[in-house]
C-alpha cells in the first residue's frame, strides 16, 4: 500500500515545479537557514564529514554548495591497473550485465530501450548494441560529484527533457521506462577501450546537472537538444581517468554504457553491491583494446 501511494504521488505532482523550487532552496546563503538545513541533514542521513575538505556546515555558502562538496586529497586512491574500468561515483550498483535485444534491465522484470535512454537516435545508440551497462545509484549520504570511469575525448553530449521520478528502488520496479523517461544528460566518449556513454539522470528534487566543460545543463527547454558535438574541435575535451566530468545539485543516478565485448565486469559485483569512486568495477578486455588501438 505505501508503494502504491508513493508512486501515486509522483505520477499526481508537478514534478518539475516542485523540483526547481528545491534548486531555489538549495541556493539560499542566508546563514540561519543554510546551517541548520545542512546540520538536519548531515544528522539525517549519517554524512561522514571528516572525509570533506570542509567540515563545517558554516564553511559552506549554501547548501548547493555543501552537497557537491569536495572530498579530501587522496581520500578516493583511484585502482592502479591499467586496464581496470573504475567507479564513477560513491554510490551502489542498481543493475549491471549485458544490454539484449536492444534493451536495458531496470529492475523487477522491467526494462527500457537503449536507443530512447540515449535520445532516441539509432545511430548513437548502434555502438552500444549487445554491449555492457552499469546503473550507479548516489543516495543522499554520498558524494555527488561524477567522474570518469577511464580517459576518454567527448564526442558529443546530448540534453534529454523528461519526468522527474525518485530513482530509488521502489520507483524503479514500479515506474516503467524510468531512466529512459526522465531528464537527463547524455555524453558520449571515444576511449582505448572503445566507445563509452555516461548517462547523468535526473529525478524528484533534482534541481540540476552541470559538467565541467558546459557548466549547467539541466534544466532546459523541454526538447532533446544537442549541447554541442565536439569532433569538429580543435580542442577537444579530454578527461583523464579519475577526473571529475560532472555533477548533481541533489542527487541522482548515473547509467555507463560499453560496447559489446569490450569489459568484463568483476564477478562480485552484484545489485546492491556499495561502491566508493575510484574503486575497479570492471576490466578492459585486451582483444578490444588491441583493436582499438
Amino acid at each position: 500500500m505505501k508503494k502504491t501511494l508513493f508512486i501515486l504521488f509522483q505520477h499526481l505532482v508537478p514534478q518539475h515545479l516542485i523540483s526547481r523550487l528545491a534548486g531555489r532552496v538549495a541556493e539560499c546563503e542566508a546563514p540561519w537557514f543554510k546551517n541548520r538545513f545542512i546540520k538536519w541533514f548531515i544528522k539525517r542521513y549519517r554524512v561522514n564529514m571528516s572525509e570533506a575538505l570542509l567540515e563545517k556546515a558554516e564553511d559552506y555558502t549554501c547548501f548547493n554548495a555543501f552537497f557537491t562538496r569536495s572530498l579530501k586529497p587522496g581520500i578516493r586512491p583511484l585502482d592502479p591497473d591499467a586496464l581496470s574500468i573504475i567507479s564513477p561515483a560513491d554510490g551502489a550498483i542498481s543493475q549491471l550485465g549485458n544490454i539484449e535485444h536492444g534493451r536495458i534491465f531496470q529492475a523487477k522484470g522491467r526494462s527500457y530501450g537503449l536507443t530512447t535512454l540515449l535520445g532516441g537516435c539509432e545511430d548513437r545508440a548502434a555502438p552500444f548494441t549487445n554491449g555492457s551497462f552499469a546503473t550507479v545509484y548516489l543516495s543522499p549520504r554520498d558524494y555527488h560529484r561524477v567522474h570518469m570511469p577511464l580517459t576518454g575525448t567527448l564526442r558529443e553530449s546530448i540534453y534529454v527533457p523528461g519526468d522527474l521520478y525518485s530513482v530509488n528502488q521502489t520507483t524503479a520496479e514500479e515506474v516503467e521506462n524510468l531512466f529512459a523517461r526522465n531528464e537527463r544528460l547524455v555524453a558520449i566518449f571515444d576511449t582505448e577501450h572503445g566507445p563509452m556513454a555516461m548517462v547523468m539522470v535526473g529525478a524528484m528534487i533534482v534541481a540540476g546537472i552541470e559538467t565541467v566543460w558546459q557548466g549547467p545543463v539541466a534544466p532546459l527547454p523541454r526538447k532533446p537538444l544537442v549541447l554541442d558535438n565536439f569532433t569538429d574541435r580543435q580542442k577537444p575535451v579530454t578527461l583523464e581517468k579519475g577526473e571529475e566530468m560532472g555533477r548533481f545539485h541533489l542527487g541522482s543516478t548515473v547509467v555507463l554504457l560499453f560496447g559489446a565485448d569490450a569489459i568484463n565486469w568483476d564477478k562480485h559485483l552484484t545489485a546492491g553491491s556499495p561502491l566508493q569512486l575510484g574503486q575497479s568495477i570492471a576490466r578492459c578486455t585486451t582483444d578490444n583494446l588491441r583493436s582499438s588501438l
